[in-house]
């Protein structure tokens, strides 16, 4: 991999960081490599919001390569409402320009006196003035900057007003939508006063021979395979009808096993009433993105499935035009739409219980499946006004502050994703462990739960209710997935295992086996969870909320709830992990060369 451009906004020093070999044998790239870098700095007194607070954006080997799906980049650090370790994937076309501009990473700390964004050409590097982008949404933002800069190919990454004012759940955007949701890495970028980044490079990214023809033969089988075809047709859309038939789409803030009006915002209701185009990453056969026109002539961005269901079915909203706009409305705030419609959500639940009224609302009555007030509360979080300051903290703290912490449906602070444990079991765990608090992506067991299993690699099919016998299986798929963004493959992504290993040995002239490629997976994640262990998090963090172990009266998954204790005995023990502390043991971390780590945790 190429050097990462280490830049102090504080002092407006720069210097170039060479990633030692082995630890790009060891970690590949993207987030598990970012944790190895970061490991030092992630301490327990760190404050996410502080000059002194890492920022890391970092490619993966393949990035930019036309590889399936290798368009893809990875931002990392602290996460402000979770303290744990914080990663969020993004696609576009970011990534594989800032390697054409002579860096896989831009390591950022400090803060500058007053707002700027950074232009970064061919490895020269400006630091502007952002202070007429101020205030500025997100795809103006990225129009003025290129403006500006006088280079229309250059790519450029964003913060809108949320990220300004340090809304903990912030994104990071780029490109036709494109968004680094999760863990409020937007809101670290505001708090270093750093508006925007734009990249633009003429350097030629290099690819072997044998690199070549095994990329094409993968992008030809991507292209033909069931799932890619799917994407491609319905967007990630496309799943809310049997998610919700499973009982494994939420609704009404996860207190509903069933919505009845799922057809009116499904992936085929999308296609064939408002779908007038399809966008796709630098590199990409899937072209998963929708866009679409809601009569009044404008293209836009369509919704994927988890904003479908946020400001959907948990809203119990069934207006398709209602919730494209609501997420539109997040996207130009730089707001991450899950924990976005999830905090929402606690709000209409906790007007229903009468925990919070108009009062506390500024007047605002929040009734099921209205959605003028969910737009209103967007406004109000995004620049953190009335109610809206404290739904600006996450649910964790917003229930908190109205006694209700228990309501939140989140795990260690971040708002658990569309994915309902009670209809497919696997995702208990799933949330339970994630190193960056309820997270779909670092193991979308769901897909497992319905019958993709992955036989070489050891992750087979059990029934979706099945619980602690699974465990393992879970573990398996976590450190799967960990790969996936190490290399950053997107997870939509149907590329065999043996597929994934030919690549890496034909560009990085490696000799692994699947089995090695597993291992990566599970050193990675058991950095990160070693990270998360300096920084406070035991065995007790590791936990559903409560509405998550409430039975439904109705629907796909009525009367099941998952058994998390047992499940999570059974994974401590397939993981190797102590289950009085929940830290990996320290024979597992040496076995696993992480020998720091052990010596940290364990003396």
């Amino acid at each position: 991999m190429l050097p990462i451009l280490k830049i102090n906004l504080t002092t407006n020093t720069t210097e170039e960081f060479v990633i030692p070999a082995d630890w790009q044998r060891d970690f590949l790239g993207g987030a598990s490599l970012a944790a190895r870098i970061l490991y030092p700095f992630l301490t327990k007194d760190l404050d996410p919001l502080s000059p002194e607070s890492p920022l890391l954006f970092i490619n993966g080997p393949l990035s930019g390569t036309n590889g399936p799906t290798t368009g893809r980049f990875v931002i990392c650090g602290k996460g402000p409402a979770t303290g744990l370790w914080a990663e969020s994937n993004i696609g576009g076309f970011w990534g594989p320009e800032l390697r054409k501009a002579g860096y896989d990473g831009l390591w950022i700390t400090g803060k500058a006196s007053g707002a700027v964004y950074l232009w970064i050409q061919d490895g020269r590097l400006e630091v502007r003035s952002a202070a007429g982008l101020l205030g500025r949404d997100v795809y103006e933002t990225q129009e003025l900057v290129r403006a500006e800069v006088g280079v229309k190919a250059a790519r450029v990454a964003v913060i809108g007003e949320a990220g300004e004012r340090g809304v903990l759940y912030a994104s990071i955007c780029c490109d036709h939508g494109r968004m680094a949701g999760r863990t409020g890495m937007g809101a670290v970028m505001g708090s270093k006063n750093l508006k925007a980044i734009a990249v633009h490079g003429t350097q030629k990214i290099e690819v072997t021979e044998e690199y070549s023809a095994v990329r094409s033969e993968a992008n030809r089988s991507l292209k033909q395979d069931n799932e890619s075809k799917v994407m491609s047709e319905l967007g990630s859309a496309g799943a809310a009808n049997y998610a919700e038939y499973l009982g494994a789409m939420p609704a009404k803030y996860y207190h509903q096993g069933m919505f009845p009006g799922v057809d009116n915002i499904s992936g085929a209701k999308i296609t064939e009433s408002i779908l007038v185009g399809k966008s796709a990453c630098q590199g990409c056969v899937i072209a998963c993105g929708r866009v679409v026109n809601l009569g009044d002539g404008k293209k836009r961005k369509g919704p994927e499935y988890e904003t479908v269901v946020g400001f959907g079915p948990s809203l119990l909203i069934d207006d398709l035009n209602a919730v494209v706009r609501l997420g539109e409305t997040c996207d130009k705030y730089g707001l991450d739409t899950i924990s976005t419609s999830n905090t929402i959500g606690l709000a209409y639940h906790l007007f229903e219980l009468g925990k919070i009224t108009a009062q506390d609302t500024g007047g605002l009555d929040l009734h099921w499946g209205e959605s003028a007030a969910a737009e209103k509360l967007i406004h109000l979080i995004a620049r953190r006004e009335g109610i809206g300051d404290v739904m600006s903290r996450g649910s964790r703290q917003f229930g908190a502050a109205f006694g209700a912490e228990d309501e939140a449906v989140q795990v260690n602070g971040l708002e658990v994703a569309y994915h309902d444990p009670r209809g497919v079991s696997g995702m208990a765990l799933s949330y339970a462990t994630s190193p960056r608090g309820a997270c779909h992506n670092q193991s979308d067991y769901f897909f497992v739960d319905w019958g993709h299993t992955y036989e070489e690699i050891g992750i087979h099919y059990m029934e979706r209710h099945a619980q602690a016998e699974k465990a393992a299986n879970v573990a398996r798929h976590q450190n799967w997935r960990t790969h996936f963004n190490s290399v950053l493959i997107c997870i939509f992504a149907n590329v065999p295992p043996q597929t994934q290993v030919d690549l890496l040995n034909a560009q990085l002239g490696l000799n692994w086996t699947v089995a090695d490629l597993m291992k990566s997976g599970e050193r990675a994640w058991n950095l990160k969870r070693a990270i998360n262990n300096r920084m406070g998090l035991n065995a007790s963090n590791d936990k559903l909320p409560k509405a998550l172990l409430e039975p439904h009266k109705e629907g796909g998954a009525e009367g099941f709830v998952p058994d998390i204790k047992a499940m999570l005995v059974a994974y401590y023990e397939a993981r190797g992990w102590d289950l009085s502390t929940g830290k990996p043991t320290k024979e597992k971390l040496l076995e696993l060369g992480l020998n720091e780590a052990a010596q940290d945790l364990w003396g």
